[in-house]
This record gives C-alpha cells, sequence and structure tokens, in this order.
C-alpha cells in the first residue's frame, strides 16, 4: 500500500484538494468542491489534467459534509494508497507560528484565537482540520501558514505608529499569501537565473489580490498588513483606507463593528466600484462606466503600491505577474505595466496576449513574467518535510 500527503486549502464554501505520493514531487489527483452550503459541485482530474469527475453532489451542510465525500472519493479513485499526513492552508499564523506546525488540539485552539485577524478565511481553514481529526484522530495534520514567508521582513517593515503597549499585543503587519510567495520565490532561478536573488516585485492577484518585494528571494516588504484587508483593491474587500473612514461610519453614519467589517469584506473592491460583480472578466466585458472605473483603479493602486515597493527594494529587476486574475489578464497586466514604463518596463504585446512566461522585450530594464503559482506543492513538500524529519 502506497503512503500519501492529501492537501487541503479550504474556503468559505470550497474546499481544494490534492492527492501526493509521500515522496513524489507532483499531485496524482487534485480537484475542489464547490459551493459547500447550498448545492454542491464536485470537479477532479489526474495528474495530467485530464478530468475524472465534474457532478453535482447536492446539499453539503458544512466542511464536515465535504471531506466525508472527498475520503469516499479518494478511496475509489486513488487506488492502494493509506494517508500519511495531512497538510493545510491556514491563512493566519500570528506572530508564534513562523514555521509549519503539528496541529493538535492546543495549537488549533491558539489559531481559532486569531479569528478576528482573517475572518473570511480562518474559520473555514480550520474547519476540514477538525473534521478530519474527528475521523481520523491518529493522522498527522501539518498546518502551513500564508503570514511565514514574511516573517524575514525587517522590523521596521512591520511596525505601525501606535503606542508600543499594543505593538506588544500583536498589532503590527504580518503579511499574507506567503505560500504562493513562497512557491513563486522556488522557480525565479528557472526563469531569472541570477537574478532571481535581485531585485523582485511579485504581484499576486486575485479575488485576493497583494504585492511582495523580495530580495535574496525573500520577503522585504508586502502590501497587506495587520489583516487581508490592506493594500490593493480587491474582489470585495476595500484594500488601504484611511482610518478616519472607518470613525466616521461608526460616529456619523451609526454603523456598528459587525456592519462596518461585512461593508469593508464583503461589499467593498471590484464589486463595491462597479456595483456590477466581482469577477474582473465580467467588468473588463462590460460597457458600463462604473466597470471601468473599477478597473481603472484597481490598476492605480497596484501602480502606487509598485512604486512604494520600488523604493523599499531600492530598484527593480522583475516584476512577477501570478494569481487568477495576474496570470490570466492580459489587458491588466498591459494596464499596470503601461503605468510602471517609468521604470523601464517594455512589454512585448504578443508574447503578453500569448500566453508565454517572459512577457517583456528582451531590451527591457526590468524583466516581466506571468508565472502560475501552487500553493498546494508547497504545502505537500512541507508537510512531507514533517514527515521525514520524524524518521530521522
Amino acid at each position: 500500500m502506497k503512503r500519501a500527503i492529501l492537501v487541503l486549502n479550504a474556503g468559505s464554501s470550497s474546499l481544494k484538494f490534492a492527492v501526493y505520493p509521500e515522496t513524489a514531487a507532483r499531485a496524482t489527483h487534485h480537484g475542489e468542491i464547490e459551493g459547500i452550503g447550498h448545492a454542491a459541485r464536485m470537479t477532479a482530474h489526474d495528474a495530467g489534467g485530464a478530468v475524472l469527475t465534474r457532478s453535482t453532489i447536492g446539499t453539503l451542510a458544512d466542511h464536515n459534509d465535504a471531506l466525508a465525500v472527498l475520503l469516499e472519493w479518494i478511496s475509489l479513485h486513488c487506488g492502494d494508497i493509506a494517508l500519511a499526513a495531512a497538510g493545510h492552508r491556514i491563512v493566519h499564523g500570528g506572530r508564534e507560528f513562523t514555521r509549519p506546525a503539528l496541529l493538535t488540539s492546543e495549537v488549533v485552539a491558539r489559531l481559532e484565537a486569531l479569528t478576528s485577524l482573517a475572518p473570511l478565511h480562518q474559520p473555514h481553514n480550520l474547519a476540514p482540520v477538525k473534521a478530519l481529526a474527528a475521523r481520523q484522530p491518529d493522522l498527522p495534520q501539518i498546518g502551513c501558514f500564508d503570514t511565514e514567508f514574511h516573517a524575514t521582513q525587517p522590523a521596521v517593515a512591520t511596525a505601525f505608529a501606535l503606542p508600543r503597549a499594543l505593538t506588544d499585543k500583536g498589532l503590527r503587519r504580518y503579511g499574507f499569501h506567503g505560500l504562493s510567495y513562497e512557491y513563486i520565490a522556488s522557480v525565479l532561478p528557472d526563469h531569472l537565473g541570477e537574478k532571481a536573488d535581485g531585485k523582485v516585485v511579485v504581484a499576486h492577484l486575485g479575488q485576493g489580490a497583494s504585492m511582495c518585494a523580495m530580495q535574496g528571494r525573500k520577503s522585504l516588504a508586502t502590501t497587506m498588513g495587520f489583516s487581508t484587508l490592506d493594500g490593493l483593491m480587491m474582489g470585495t474587500r476595500c484594500g488601504a483606507l484611511d482610518p478616519g473612514v472607518l470613525l466616521y461610519l461608526l460616529d456619523r453614519e451609526g454603523m456598528s463593528p459587525d456592519e462596518v467589517s461585512r461593508l469593508l469584506y464583503d461589499r467593498s473592491g471590484l464589486l463595491g466600484v462597479s456595483g456590477i460583480s466581482n469577477d474582473m472578466r465580467e467588468l473588463l466585458a462590460s460597457k458600463d462606466a462604473h466597470a471601468a472605473e473599477a478597473v481603472e483603479l484597481f490598476v492605480y493602486r497596484i501602480a502606487r503600491e509598485l512604486g512604494s515597493l520600488v523604493a523599499a527594494l531600492q530598484g527593480l529587476d522583475a516584476i512577477v505577474f501570478t494569481g487568477g486574475i495576474g496570470q490570466n489578464s492580459p489587458d491588466i497586466r498591459a494596464h499596470v505595466c503601461a503605468q510602471a514604463a517609468y521604470l523601464g518596463i517594455e512589454l512585448d504585446d504578443t508574447a503578453n496576449r500569448g500566453g508565454g512566461v517572459r512577457i517583456s522585450r528582451n531590451d527591457s530594464a526590468v524583466a516581466v513574467l506571468t508565472l502560475k503559482t501552487n500553493e498546494e506543492y508547497t504545502i505537500a513538500r512541507h508537510t512531507r518535510t514533517w514527515l521525514a524529519a520524524q524518521h530521522q
């Protein structure tokens, strides 16, 4: 019987999964259960990307139900395997968790205490951990943290100008999307050679969006801070916002903290500005002026944050686009690069629209790449490393 690692990445109504042989670098199966909480759907692929399953499951009440469906599917489709461990994406590790950790009940409780810092993610990340522990209590489960990659930042990059008593309580910049950035950093030498260790900005653009300045393939600065609200404009999140706006909403508009939270997390961003959709594809295809304004603001905020990250790096050798929008929208990449032309960026329009990895011209002072990220691989690698350490 072959041993395998199950990788789980849970969202509010979804459960992404991948099955990795314990000693292999490539998943044999991967897919997603969507629509948890109502009419759920499952899609699964083999290692070559061929569709194995695409079906409507019916109503799944929660991640526990979704996990039951997934484990049954694995037993039917993944051959003669035994799970050696499960690896999970956990968005927030706080100050304490700066390396992958075994998810004991005590550790899960400490991570649940961080829910207020990532309310859209933390409860859902932890739901399958608890569900799997109830079903297979002896199976090791490893948490891999989106905040971990940014632990290399200097103190000045993580500090707020707040009283030290609040800083000592953990009010600081953490940064997120670290599993994605870690993967991109690992493959940069394949595409940039020696410049991989130079001054690089990675733009992870999707429903959640952030950018990271790397030097020596380590995080030097990032746009997200204390929470996943900060920095860039996102699908439904506002991005950076004057704190005075929050005081105004609480005082003058009479909104409760919960109402403000829902406004900033669920009703702002592309959706709020356009009044149409949080889907960039729909906005780019729309003739509505508000859709165009939302796209313009999205690009403008990226260009402004890029300037700040270049200042932190004191220069720029390359910019990398990844994430759902970053990888799949040549229009957004072209708009961003046009606004950053002052940096010496010369985009190759044919390569940009043709799906190439390197999309800058040969004479561009700054290399521009488009790379697909792979958070699941990063999680599997960390879980495999943990397993290997137990056998030493």
